[in-house]
């Protein structure tokens, strides 16, 4: 146990949010579906699709039996809507490999689809109590600031970084699962990416960072969140339109959503190119 871990854990006993996935009574895939629906997407707005889709699917072969198109559906506006498409898949190969169970081992997780590095150690962790290095984004500002002295970790995860975040992982299982998600946490609420409330942070004391008067970050510029006028803007009101359809939707209604023919034209192509969009008898529909 290093000198970080005691007021960190303390802190999150104490000011835990209470998330349907954190729950004891949550399931497996609970949690695999929240991280795949928080990922770029903030907890406020993942909530009551979280809560929607586990009442529709509250299993993995719920979903899998359904068309992906209504995955797709009851996205929502939640954005990257291909993660709907990799849940779906997810759903079908868990049927498929694991007798319709989300499966404990990380090795087998990462085998599933749309399943990376990140969401496997989450899951592992988080719905098994397993001993893993989980670094979100979360994870990585608040160990570049309290130990590297640093406001923002670079752009990609670092073999130094996932070596520290070995070293600090806590040796006993169940501890290291309530570190994973407490430092998260602490990210989340506390060492925010902008405006960090250091005055309640338990580790104030003991950052490197604050202790270096908090030095702006002088590293590559980070990239923007643009949205008006974006490909993203236009491929969501064309999904939006889908979804919202009974049946198959004619081109002139979604023209009527983005007059720009040639940036509308080119996210059209990219959403049937995805699988989110199927062409049917000369309009478009949600996948089958």
């Amino acid at each position: 146990m290093t000198d970080l871990h005691a007021p960190i854990l303390d802190w999150y006993d104490a000011h835990a949010r209470d998330l349907p996935w954190r729950r004891p009574e949550a399931s497996a895939w609970s949690v695999l579906v929240s991280e795949l629906m928080l990922q770029q997407t903030p907890v406020v707005r993942v909530l009551p699709v979280h809560d929607a889709w586990m009442e529709r699917w509250p299993t993995p072969a719920a979903l899998a039996a359904e068309p992906t198109g209504e995955a797709v559906r009851m996205w929502g506006r939640l954005g990257y809507p291909r993660r709907a498409l990799r849940l779906h898949a997810a759903a079908v190969a868990l049927v498929e490999r694991h007798d319709g169970e989300v499966p404990a081992a990380y090795d087998e997780l990462i085998a599933l689809p749309g399943v990376g590095d990140y969401t496997a150690a989450a899951v592992a962790s988080f719905a098994f109590g397993r001993r893993h290095v989980v670094l979100d984004t979360n994870v990585r500002r608040v160990l570049a600031r309290v130990v590297s002295g640093v406001e923002f970790p670079g752009a990609s995860v670092t073999r130094a970084e996932r070596d520290l975040a070995t070293d600090l992982l806590p040796e006993d299982e169940d501890t290291a699962a309530t570190w994973a998600v407490a430092v998260m946490e602490l990210g989340a609420l506390v060492c925010t990416a902008r405006d960090p409330r250091c005055g309640a942070c338990p580790v104030a004391d003991r950052c490197a960072w604050l202790a270096a008067g908090r030095p702006a970050y002088d590293g590559p510029p980070r990239r923007g969140q643009a949205w008006a006028g974006t490909d993203r803007q236009c491929r969501g009101r064309i999904m939006a339109v889908l979804r919202e359809a009974d049946g198959t939707v004619r081109p002139a209604a979604i023209e009527a959503v983005w007059p720009g023919a040639e940036q509308r034209e080119r996210c059209l192509a990219g959403l049937v190119e995805d699988g989110l969009v199927a062409v049917v008898d000369g309009g478009y529909a949600l996948p089958g």
